[in-house]
């Protein structure tokens, strides 16, 4: 488990060189707001005074979750397999907006509760989903620290194929009782103040969802402070899978976009298990589920977007996306005042 916790620092330096070049660039000081700081934080991530991010790489990581028997969710566990070979058609939201943005893409059956026999499925499944939380621990121990393995893996996998900045989505119905129950234990807070509808549930399901949660916490009652234990007793693989991808992308200086709910609480357990993974994180956007605003505190990031999304999948990663790009351009392609012959602001005055 030591490679998941190999982070290099930042590279201040080079951050402030590109500081510096910001200001020497065809326009007025700060103009270009939040993608000069943007360009900044690409710069101290990779080390590069240009960064690039493109090819960005999507994976997407697949799994069930035991807890749905609970009546937790609007949508039956056969959903998630249903959806992994919609992926493998194309037809997703996150196909459309990969293929938009050029990325890389896999989609990872690490926990599918059905087999899936497809073309183009990277199959490392550890079990046919997580346990049901509440008569029983998610998975074992060793369990979550193989999911975590294969996340680092398949995110060196797909670095060296060339991507530039890591997009990690998911797919697994009942996975945002998972996250809330997991985003209870690491803030603290009260579970009525994080649950939300999740893909479309009433208020009374959103009630019974939260008493569930109470219940399952009180049962499993994981150590708040053992990230590995949270995932053992909570589940889920697509979540530890996307963590484990998280630590890597940040070992090798790649720039993480994190999409909503889901990976951001991944985010928060990756973070847990080497707290220098979140300088290599953006955030992709603020989600509707009530729970995201706890883990933007805690992950101590703000939104690049607010669109109202709450889909998951990595889609609001792959529509962020291009805002980086474009700060990454702007580096590269704008001229300076020197170069374009354009005089500075007048000192004189």
């Amino acid at each position: 488990m030591s490679q998941l916790t190999s982070i290099p620092s930042l590279s201040l330096q080079t951050g402030n060189e590109v500081r510096y070049y910001l200001t020497t660039l065809t326009k007025p000081l700060g103009s270009l707001g939040k993608l000069e700081e943007y360009a900044v934080s690409l710069a101290e991530m990779t080390n590069e005074t240009f960064p690039t991010v493109t090819p960005p790489g999507v994976i997407v990581f697949a799994a069930d979750h035991g807890i749905t028997a609970e009546g937790v969710s609007a949508y039956p566990q056969e959903v998630t397999a249903q959806m992994v070979t919609n992926f493998l058609n194309g037809g997703a939201a996150i196909n459309v907006f990969s293929k938009q943005i050029g990325a890389l893409f896999q989609i990872v059956d690490i926990g599918v509760a059905s087999d899936i026999e497809r073309e183009g499925l990277v199959k490392k499944k550890i079990r046919f989903g997580t346990a049901n939380t509440l008569v029983e621990d998610a998975m074992t121990r060793s369990e979550v620290e193989e999911a975590l393995l294969i996340g680092f893996t398949q995110a060196e996998e797909i670095i060296k194929k060339g991507a530039k900045c890591l997009l990690l989505g998911e797919m697994g119905i009942g996975n945002t009782t998972t996250s809330s129950a997991i985003l209870a234990v690491l803030s603290g807070k009260d579970v009525k103040e994080l649950v939300g509808q999740g893909t479309g549930i009433s208020e009374e399901r959103v009630v019974h969802k939260q008493k569930i949660i109470e219940k399952v916490i009180r049962k499993r009652n994981p150590d708040p402070n053992d990230p590995i234990d949270i995932l053992s007793k909570l589940g889920g693989l697509e979540i530890a899978g996307m963590a484990g991808a998280m630590l890597s992308a940040a070992h090798h200086r790649i720039p993480i976009l994190v999409d909503g709910f889901i990976s951001s609480t991944a985010a928060l357990i990756a973070k847990a298990i080497s707290s220098k993974v979140s300088d290599y994180m953006f955030l992709s956007h603020r989600s509707v589920e009530p729970g995201h605003d706890t883990v933007i505190q805690l992950l101590e990031k703000q939104p690049i977007l607010d669109l109202e999304l709450r889909l998951g999948e990595g889609s609001g990663s792959a529509i962020a996306f291009p805002i980086l790009q474009s700060a990454t351009l702007m580096l590269k392609e704008m001229a300076t005042f020197t170069s374009a012959g354009v005089s500075t602001k007048d000192q004189t005055n």
